[in-house]
This record gives structure tokens, sequence and C-alpha cells, in this order.
């Protein structure tokens, strides 16, 4: 697998395991991120799911281009992730307009940087 490459098996897909990121994950906020995670046993590689509000963003177009961002700078970005503790990680877009892809980038960035610095759970 390359660098910078963004497979299927690294989206968080399964029901079961987003409810239970949303259910017992904990968070912390970068805007115009929201960043939710929890120690992903299951999977040997990091899962991520990016989520736009249709409240905040009616149209799919909007939100559509604010999720191909937040893709784009993980995508970039995620090799400086530790591999010590693998992730299940919820990226969700709060700001109430959109920004442009640097101030996305820098979330994202700061969010690993953030997650790296989390100790190892067992």
């Amino acid at each position: 697998m390359g660098q910078f490459s963004f497979h299927k098996s690294e989206r968080l897909k399964k029901e079961k395991q987003i409810k239970e990121l949303f259910n017992k994950g904990s968070s912390f906020n970068l805007y115009p991120l929201r960043v939710l995670y929890f120690p992903n046993s299951a999977s040997e590689r990091h899962q991520i799911l990016f989520s736009v509000p249709s409240r905040t963003f009616k149209k799919a177009v909007d939100r559509n281009r604010l999720k191909r961002r937040m893709r784009e700078a993980y995508r970039l970005n995620k090799s400086s992730l530790l591999d010590a503790q693998k992730w299940m990680i919820g990226l969700i877009y709060t700001a109430r307009e959109t920004t442009d892809y640097s101030k996305i980038e820098t979330a994202v960035v700061r969010a690993i940087e953030k997650l790296n610095s989390i100790p190892p759970s067992g």
C-alpha cells in the first residue's frame, strides 16, 4: 500500500463500530473540526469516518466538497499517525460556513499530533 493511498479498508463503515465510536469514544475540538476517537482492536490499521451535517449545509454539493477536502488532508498527512495504537477516528465538520483547504489541513495535522500524544491503552 502506498504512503499516500486511501483504501476502502481504512474507512469506518460498520454500523456497530460507528455506534461504539460515538457512544464510548472521546473527543476534542479543533476548529473547524470535532475529532472523535476510540481504540480500534478489531482492525490492524486506523479507520476513519468523515461527516458534514446536512442541517448546516443543505446542498449535497457543499457537503461533498468539505468531505473531499477532509479526506485529502487526511490522506496526505496520515503517514505521521503513529502505529503504536490503532484508532477509530471520526472527523465531523462543525463550522457554519465553508472553509478553505488550508484551514482544514491545519486542523487535521493538529488532530493527528494530538492523537499521537495520547498514550496507548493496554
